[in-house]
């Protein structure tokens, strides 16, 4: 299954694939990341299709996270779910408003981001079969 991950930042984007790994339980399949930096590249990955989860860094400069997951929430029909890592918890109100589907915050918690992410491959899966 594959994951978008959307940073600016190189370094969030190898939190994000460490704190997952290949499999972050065993009765969902193997991930494979698509790590992206820039907005445009983002529409054009999800235009694209075949993406199971897409986790966007609301921190991410110029586009930030959440104004691409309102966008791709709005534009693609049966957008695949959304998460949003936003800069501190008072800011999940704007996840909210996004449209994303779970948010967690900066500093990423690795099992806080693993059980929110089986949980959305969950879902997804469930209703794909």
């Amino acid at each position: 299954m594959k994951v978008l991950v959307y940073s600016d930042d190189v370094d969030v984007r190898q939190q994000v694939i460490l704190a997952l790994g290949k499999r972050p339980h065993p009765d969902l399949p193997i991930l494979e990341y698509v790590e992206v930096a820039t907005e445009p590249v983002v529409i054009q990955q999800m235009d694209a299709g075949n993406l199971g989860l897409a986790i966007l860094d609301g921190e991410a400069v110029p586009a930030g996270g959440m104004g691409i997951a309102r966008q791709l929430k709005d534009e693609i029909f049966h957008c695949p779910p959304l998460l949003v890592l936003t800069g501190r918890v008072q800011d999940n109100w704007l996840a909210t408003w996004s449209r994303a589907d779970a948010a967690v915050t900066h500093p990423i918690d690795p099992i806080e981001l693993a059980e929110t992410v089986i949980e959305l491959l969950r879902a997804r899966l469930a209703t794909k079969s």
